[in-house]
């Protein structure tokens, strides 16, 4: 049986720093030995190397071996009992007497294997009351806070009174993950660390994502010798064992060397998880050797959880006067009664109460080109220019920043008066929008070391800084944080405003289309006195015109010359035509007033009386006109009638001198429309001299005329006429045509689904 250990003996340099896999290292610290036990078969696949230390059984002698071989059916009973009831709780104790030595061990499980970790167990272990009354008396201090800085601070008290460490930190990471002392609880003769800044890179991205599954971390001695993780040799490579939620797990060299730096002889770090995040850390320092029995490591713990459990409550607390502010101001806001005019914005603008919603040092609305402002605001073309970019950048949407120039192409332009803002647009179609601005605000921070040279980088590899000197750093265009009540009461009232700026636009429709309407009517006022004159007033002239011609080319007894008659004739065809367009005239502007009451008619009916009307002229044309069976239609009769007689006279009209005209009127079934309307269908076609197909829309133009006046005679109005009959029966009318093969025609009559 060949046996490896499964140490990882990669160097980090700079090509994989950020990926160093320190979840896996294939080593333990060896203030207590482990064993990765098979899940299935209960062999120990692997065991550290430290095991002969504490139970004078080497590792050899243990790996392949059943756990039940080397120590007992009774402590395999034991494990197996605490597996079915607390694996889920790996900090969860289990006293274990293993080979004649009592151990405490906690069990998790890893991949396939159970990961049993075994540290002595002393009789001198501090009583788990005493830790009972240190945390009831934590408690009770704990009521007495108000603040979560209050409660912080407490925590670091209570925890360093349990532990006994040197110096205890209450570590809080920003949105960036650099981390911050927030509280401290210090030894008297030591420097304190409070208030010191942190970059991120002090704690990598893998190590956070470690601190969030293992929530609670020890060294005990930072210059221990890692101890090696041995496995059976099968010819896997890549065997190895994680280690993420071990409490003996072995450290990054890197981190080692960190706390070299910094002097640090042993740690203790306990996670504090907040919203299923990373929101800080219990950070304790010893400075020389320092271990913690498993009970005092829980009570550690368990200051961790009262913190996570408390800060959603206390933030709620230190945030409620802000919310309540901005809540009083939003209220006043939007009981204002404002008129839906533009002017309501500038009264709106210069409200104190818009500012005061999210405390903001000024605010810009602009709507229709127009910005009203009030307070401390860049100046109209820059804030126009900013409006424009915003647009853009948010897809007419919504954004906030404490620092804007971290984001906008020139923010030498806005540092002073609008390092942070809130945008919210009011209008997808548009650039309508409201900015609320906060200015600049300097901010100093003190790290602990210079942050730009927190790790060295040379051509050997990587290594943590070694100076922690004060390094103080001004922070210029920036503003005050916007805190979540202050968007809450921004967002809500820009929805408002938003309502507001949607009322005014469609007040500025209705009163727009009001004046076009009124415009109409006079427009309409005006047509229908020309019309009166045009079907009374000029009538009269031409039928004048026509009697003296017509009387002039009566006398037989006078002697006009040839030239003399025909200029006669043409005159009194020219006021026939004059007054037949006049008749059309008024039969199309009549249609648009007719409000008289739809009937059932029978269009075969209606035809009959058209042909009977029409009959000399057919007989002249010696045309033939085949009338099929067709359904009743809901409508106007003497419309229907005029429909008709005009259809049928245009076929005739544009039918061949040489040929006879064939009229053909038949039914097509029921039709649907894209809205799911059912129409009948009647089809007129004719053997005529048809047209272009690309004139099918502007046949129905009133005055439109495809033929010259000499060619063929009509007023252009009668196809006009057919299309206004069917938008007052809601329906529509389509011409289809070759030319020399003839047209159709087809009627689209609305079927009543009552």
């Amino acid at each position: 049986m060949k046996i490896k250990d499964i140490v990882n003996r990669d160097i980090v340099n700079l090509t994989n720093c950020e990926f160093e896999p320190i979840h896996i290292p294939g080593s333990i610290q060896p203030h207590g030995f482990l064993l990765g036990i098979n899940s299935e078969t209960w062999k120990i696949d692997f065991c550290s190397g430290n095991i002969q230390d504490y139970i004078f059984v080497d590792h050899k002698s243990v790996l392949n071996q059943t756990f039940e071989a080397v120590f007992g059916q009774n402590q395999q009973f034991l494990v197996e009992d605490y597996i079915s009831k607390n694996l889920l709780l790996s900090s969860s104790l289990l006293k274990l007497d293993l080979n004649g030595a009592d151990f405490l061990c906690t069990i998790h499980k890893s991949n396939d294997n159970y990961i049993l970790e075994a540290e002595p167990f002393s009789e001198t272990t501090k009583k788990l009351t005493d830790v009972y009354d240190q945390t009831s008396q934590f408690l009770s201090y704990m009521n007495d806070t108000h603040t979560l800085k209050e409660l912080c601070d407490m925590v670091a008290k209570g925890t360093r009174e349990i532990t006994g460490y040197d110096r205890v930190m209450i570590y809080r990471f920003d949105k960036d993950y650099n981390g911050e002392v927030f509280a401290e609880s210090v030894r008297d003769d030591l420097e304190p660390f409070l208030g010191l800044h942190y970059p991120h890179t002090d704690i990598p991205l893998q190590a956070r994502e470690l601190y969030m599954q293992n929530l609670l971390r020890l060294i005990v001695d930072v210059n221990y010798r890692p101890v090696p993780l041995y496995t059976i040799d099968d010819g896997n490579d890549s065997k190895n064992l994680d280690l993420s939620l071990s409490i003996l797990r072995s450290t990054s060299p890197i981190h080692v060397q960190y706390l070299h730096n910094m002097g640090v002889g042993a740690t203790l770090t306990i996670s504090l998880i907040h919203q299923k995040k990373l929101w800080g850390l219990i950070a304790c320092h010893h400075y020389s050797p320092k271990n913690l029995t498993p009970e005092i490591r829980l009570a550690a713990q368990l200051q961790g959880h009262f913190i996570t459990s408390q800060i959603d409550i206390r933030q709620s607390n230190e945030e409620y006067e802000v919310a309540r502010k901005s809540n009083i101001a939003l209220e006043k806001l939007n009981s204002f009664n404002l008129p839906a005019r533009e002017e309501s914005f500038e009264n709106i603008a210069r409200s104190p109460e818009i500012l005061e919603i999210c405390n903001a040092s000024g605010v810009a609305i602009l709507f229709n080109s127009t910005i009203y402002k009030s307070g401390v605001t860049p100046d109209d073309a820059n804030i126009e220019r900013l409006s424009l970019w915003l647009s853009d950048h948010t897809k007419k949407r919504t954004f906030h920043t404490d620092k804007l120039m971290a984001s906008l192409p020139n923010p030498e332009d806005y540092c002073q008066e609008a390092s942070g803002i809130i945008y919210h647009s009011l209008n997808a179609e548009s650039y309508d929008c409201v900015i609320w601005f906060r200015p600049e605000s300097l901010t100093e921070i003190n790290w602990a070391g210079d942050p730009n040279k927190a790790i060295v980088k040379d051509e050997k590899g990587l290594y943590p800084r070694n100076s922690f000197e004060l390094y103080r750093e001004i922070v210029k265009c920036q503003s005050k944080v916007w805190l979540q009540p202050e968007l809450n009461a921004a967002a809500n009232y820009a929805h408002t405003l938003e309502k507001q700026l949607n009322l005014l636009i469609i007040t500025q429709e209705e009163e727009k289309y009001r004046k076009l309407s009124e415009i109409l009517k006079e427009t309409n006022s005006e047509l229908e006195n020309i019309n009166w004159i045009s079907t009374h007033d000029l009538q009269e002239p031409l039928r004048k015109i026509q009697m003296i011609s017509s009387r002039l080319l009566g006398k037989e007894n006078e002697n006009f010359s040839e030239t003399v008659i025909n200029s006669v004739q043409r005159m009194n065809n020219s006021a026939q035509r004059m007054q037949t367009l006049l008749i059309d005239i008024l039969k199309y502007t009549r249609i648009q007033h007719i409000d008289d009451s739809f009937e059932i008619v029978d269009p075969n009916e209606v035809f009959g009386e058209v042909i009977s009307d029409l009959q000399e002229l057919i007989n002249e044309k010696e045309a033939l006109l085949n009338i099929e069976k067709l359904p009743k239609i809901k409508g106007m009769p003497f419309l229907m009638k005029q429909l008709f007689s005009n259809l049928v006279q245009n076929s005739l009209k544009y039918s061949f001198p040489d040929k006879a005209p064939i009229i053909t009127v038949r039914s097509t079934a029921i039709q649907k429309n894209d809205s799911e309307q059912l129409f009948q269908v009647l089809e007129l076609s004719d053997n005529g001299i048809g047209f272009e197909q690309k004139f099918s829309e502007n046949i129905f133009n009133i005055f439109s005329r495809l033929h010259a006046q000499d060619e063929y005679k009509g007023s252009g109005v009668g196809l006009a006429l057919c299309k206004k009959i069917m938008q007052v029966h809601k329906g529509i009318i389509t011409a289809e045509g070759k030319p020399n093969e003839g047209a159709i025609f087809r009627l689209y009559f609305p079927v009543n689904t009552d």
